[in-house]
């Protein structure tokens, strides 16, 4: 098993990036490229490298996993977990990978700067915030910690502790707003397309010629369905915003 340092001094090396964390990985840029480096076909377009909010990582994988279903690599990716940019899922993670590149890179030369054709290498976060907080000690996943940095301010230095704690407070709160509005755009996202559906299906099934094929109607018992212990708000049905992306 690769250190952690180890693996960070490869990455970065094969890559030609930065990255000083292993969690930084969970954005799925840098293993979409890992892999391009292998087969050199990845569609790197598709790939945001700059990538600062979880749907967008979602994104990346999913390119990620069409890549191993097209090469037929029998690895589950764990996505929910990698997203949450924390350590250990992706030091393991990150392992595989490395000896999957191991065992299948034929040392032919590869120009990770071209393939990414200048994208930034580093996402704007390392990771998006979480309720659960960070397994480094901090109130915020990338953001420094409590005592790291002293207030430009004309105080004594026995004040500096409140201050150090407001302002990191205060760019927690700034985070934490930017990863709600695009939890929000995600999940606007999702509900027009199931909206959509369901006009489609509505309209075959009351149509004058509606198909005696019964898809219409189990597809329309999917969007109605709910779980247990889920009681259906006033004023219509709702669509699930929990259901699973994959």
């Amino acid at each position: 098993m690769a250190s952690r340092a180890e693996l960070l001094a490869w990455l970065n090396d094969l890559l030609k990036i930065n990255y000083t964390k292993i969690e930084q990985c969970g954005t799925g840029a840098a293993y979409c490229q890992i892999i391009d480096s292998i087969y050199g076909d990845l569609p790197m377009s598709r790939v945001k490298f700059g990538a600062k909010h979880e749907y967008e990582f979602i994104a990346n994988f999913k390119v990620l996993q069409n890549v191993f279903k097209a090469k037929q690599i029998d690895k589950p990716i764990p996505v929910e977990k990698l997203v949450k940019c924390k350590m250990q899922d992706n030091l393991e993670f990150l392992q595989w990978v490395k000896r999957f590149w191991d065992q299948n890179y034929g040392g032919q030369g590869y120009d990770a700067n071209a393939r990414r054709k200048g994208a930034p290498d580093i996402p704007a976060t390392v990771a998006p915030l979480s309720t659960g907080g960070s397994r480094t000690g901090g109130l915020n996943v990338g953001g420094s910690r409590a005592g790291g940095r002293t207030p430009i301010s004309g105080h004594r230095s026995g004040s500096t502790q409140p201050n150090e704690a407001v302002q990191h407070l205060t760019a927690q709160l700034k985070e934490m707003s930017g990863h709600l509005e695009g939890l929000e755009k995600e999940r606007d996202f999702y509900f027009e397309k199931l909206r959509e559906i369901e006009i489609l299906v509505q309209e075959q099934l009351e149509s004058e010629n509606a198909p005696e094929d019964p898809t219409f109607r189990k597809i329309q018992a999917i969007l109605y369905s709910t779980e247990d212990g889920f009681e259906v708000p006033e004023g219509g049905a709702v669509v699930d915003e929990e259901e699973e992306t994959f």
